[in-house]
């Protein structure tokens, strides 16, 4: 006589919005020993939900220690009964009660913003269309505010914002950006640049500073940051406009990329198709970066 298999409990997907300071965090991912957003975001789902240790969270786009967010956002799959329990005796939805039961736990650093249930096909990180990104400098002692320290770059050289921004167009578009990424084994280098451009803001919370607002279909290792630090040599007159496109051209990283300061690095939104093309997207993002990362070993692309 057979013996009956229970079948595995069905999983709800909900989608987290997160802001958080990354002044004190590690970085996004999960490290022993040492504080992330990620430990103790699923630390946190873990004590409100009660799971059989803490549930495992797909972030959008992983950044590195002392990167901030404002425009997170990541999925995590919970057991349906774990989710429906953790209402306890609440009658409002039990998406609010998360949320409620979750800024109730979380350090003030890190702010779960909303929780909604994914719509069919949402996934966090291969589903996400773009990924927008600021950089803040201050290279004015006048306008030097201490209260800004911790996301806003102090530069004690003035910058030629014109000159970055004309250095900055020729990298817009799809490349390999291999001298502007820190290099991981088996990791594509290819990215698709949507928008890469530097002003100087008359008004606003960013008037008066140098801003960088750089945009893609995603970012390898560091990019961001050295796309940033190429623009900074333009700026303070080291190097001509044409030198960040001519190591974009050599695609081998070299000594003269310097990767800037991370707290000054801001992640500001995620965007996502329409609900109807989530899944789509998701599955043609796994197959690009696939063909990408064969092409890369294979030496095919020049």
């Amino acid at each position: 006589m057979s013996e009956t298999v229970d079948a595995p409990e069905p999983a709800v997907r909900l989608r987290l919005d997160l802001a958080y300071d990354g002044t004190r965090f590690a970085g996004w991912a999960v490290q022993p020993g040492l504080r992330t957003v990620q430990g103790i975001l699923e630390a946190a789902l873990g004590t409100v939900l009660r799971t059989d240790g803490p549930p495992r969270v797909t972030v959008a786009g992983r950044t590195d220690s002392g990167v901030h967010a404002r425009g997170q956002v990541a999925h995590v799959d919970i057991p349906a009964g774990f989710l429906e329990a953790s209402r306890g005796r609440s009658s409002r939805p039990v998406d609010e009660v998360l949320l409620t039961r979750l800024g109730g736990i979380l350090p003030a650093d890190l702010v779960v913003r909303a929780v909604a249930r994914a719509p069919e096909g949402f996934d966090a990180r291969f589903s996400a269309l773009r990924r927008r990104y600021t950089y803040r400098i201050c290279d004015d002692a006048a306008r030097r505010d201490p209260l800004s320290r911790t996301h806003v770059v102090w530069h004690r050289r003035a910058l030629d914002v014109e000159a970055m921004a004309s250095a900055a167009r020729p990298l817009v578009g799809r490349h390999d950006f291999a001298s502007y990424c820190k290099p991981r084994p088996g990791a594509t280098t290819i990215r698709t640049l949507e928008a890469f451009g530097w002003s100087r803001p008359v008004d606003g919370p960013d008037a008066g500073l140098v801003v960088a607002t750089v945009q893609a279909d995603a970012f390898c290792h560091s990019m961001v940051r050295s796309l940033v630090g190429a623009s900074l040599a333009v700026g303070e007159g080291r190097r001509g406009a044409g030198w960040p496109a001519e190591l974009l051209a050599a695609r081998r990283r070299g000594d003269g990329v310097h990767v800037v300061a991370a707290h000054g690095l801001t992640l500001e939104e995620v965007g996502y198709p329409a609900d109807a093309d989530l899944a789509a997207r998701a599955m043609l993002t796994r197959a690009r970066r696939a063909a990408e990362d064969l092409q890369e070993a294979a030496g095919c692309c020049g």
